[in-house]
């Protein structure tokens, strides 16, 4: 008797047996020279064989692209070396996370020259730039909290910002690194249980916290994740000056669930302004009970329940009010912004979507209220679309590329792909080869070489 194995082990999600290298990777177009450096991403991917109940629950595999002088020099993909990956438990004897064993699969970043993979629920683990693992990072023991997978980058300061969350006190940690890498400042934050915070945002004054009803709930420890959706949390968005951690100020809001922040920033009249991919509460119900079935529902059909749309909020923190309205009625996820503008009033949002059979790569223009989208067509799915500025020192905001992994929905091939930001709609700069199917996964970053010359 055969068992039909889980969607998310299967087609473009299916991970992968080995590691391999590939050299001199076929280029369709040109690379533009100006691209030196290296597009890494990660995502979850069990060993051969292993049961795999969650597609959030695999174990970190960053996949790799070497460009320089506009050529495509390597591809390679390696496990993170893991201590989960070596069969340890992150939960202990006693019941207490040990934050040295993560899976590290959600993301991978560069900071102070450093290269980090991440996962929500433990510290980073440091890799080298050929993908080795190094070991696992507390900054010199000061860390005591897991680390989040998605930490913001000041453009100005160059300060990392992030937290922890947990299943136990302290539920929430606000933490700041400087821009050499040291750990400088942790507070605890005080919600009223333990909430599944994926994200936040910072603006050029504030952290923004979204304290929302996904729960810890034990009854779900068997299920792949302990996680669910509950009514009586209350859904609400926190905002903290950075000159006083630890305070914060709540806004009441419409219960929602956001997996990814696209940008916050802080007007002219000192409101913070969020915008996200927002999860209605049935589209939140929706989206969670699919993942376990359905996990390339995370952006589906916008007539269907379970997508995500561009949201905003503003939040005064003068007078406590807050307005909510829809930016698109596009489902999209994984939205990103350039690395320039975190923080800052920006034109552009760029985001995935897959809906009615067909992929694409989207740019929403915030100051006209249009989008153009680069469709995929009915074959391929889009991974995150990483911003790479051009670096021409009066650029305007979407002078660049944008960077994703696209891979044919059986699973069978993929590749790297170069748009120009300022015409999404038209084709690739460049479309790099890979040299095999690449799962489709979650989150990347573009480090280019002078982010790892000695400091």
């Amino acid at each position: 008797m055969t068992s039909t194995p889980p969607l998310h082990v299967t087609g473009h999600l299916a991970p992968v047996a080995d590691e391999i290298d590939g050299i001199d990777l076929p280029v369709q177009g040109a690379i533009p020279p100006e691209l030196v450096g290296r597009y890494l991403r990660n995502g979850p991917n069990p060993l051969p064989g292993e049961p795999s109940a969650h597609w959030f629950t695999g174990h970190g595999m960053v996949h790799g692209v070497r460009l320089r002088h506009g050529r495509a020099e390597w591809y390679r993909n390696r496990w993170v070396r893991t201590r989960a990956l070596a069969g340890e438990s992150l939960v202990r004897a006693d019941g207490t996370i040990d934050h040295g064993v993560g899976h590290a699969n959600t993301h991978v970043i560069e900071h102070a020259g450093r290269i980090m993979a991440l996962v929500e629920s433990s510290f980073p683990y440091v890799l080298t730039p050929e993908l080795d693992t190094v070991g696992t990072c507390d900054f010199d023991g000061r860390l005591t909290t897991a680390m989040t997978a998605h930490p913001k980058t000041d453009p100005v300061t160059g300060e990392l910002h992030f937290f922890g969350y947990g299943m136990r006190p302290p539920y929430l940690t606000y933490h700041r690194l400087s821009a050499g890498g040291e750990l400088v400042e942790s507070a605890e934050i005080e919600v009223p249980g333990p909430t599944m915070m994926h994200d936040f945002a910072i603006t050029d004054r504030h952290a923004v916290f979204l304290d929302l009803p996904m729960t810890f709930q034990l009854e779900r420890l068997g299920r792949g994740m302990p996680y669910g959706w509950d009514d009586r949390y209350g859904a609400r968005i926190g905002v903290m000056p950075l000159d006083r951690p630890g305070t914060v100020r709540w806004f009441d809001v419409e219960p929602n669930y956001v997996f990814h922040v696209g940008n916050a920033h802080t007007d002219a009249a000192g409101r913070v302004v969020l915008d996200a991919a927002r999860y209605a509460a049935a589209d939140a119900v929706a989206m969670w009970d699919g993942l376990g079935t359905d996990p390339a529902g995370l952006a589906a059909d916008a007539a269907a329940t379970g997508s995500a749309r561009l949201h905003r909020w503003v939040l005064d923190p003068a007078t406590g009010a807050v307005t909510e309205s829809p930016l698109d009625d596009r489902a999209v996820e994984f939205p990103t912004v350039d690395d320039e503008r975190v923080g800052r009033e920006a034109r552009y949002r760029y985001a995935v979507a897959d809906s009615r059979g067909r992929a694409g790569i989207v740019k929403f223009d915030a100051a006209h209220g249009t989008r153009a989208e680069h469709d995929l067509g009915s074959d391929a799915v889009a991974g995150e679309a990483v911003f790479v500025p051009s670096g021409a020192p009066d650029r305007t905001e979407d002078d660049g590329w944008l960077l994703s992994i696209t891979t044919r929905r059986d699973g069978s091939a993929s590749q790297l792909l170069v748009l120009d930001a300022t015409d999404v709609a038209g084709p690739p700069v460049a479309a790099v080869e890979l040299p095999r199917g690449v799962p489709s996964g979650f989150h990347g970053s573009w480090i280019d070489d002078a982010d790892l010359a000695p400091r």
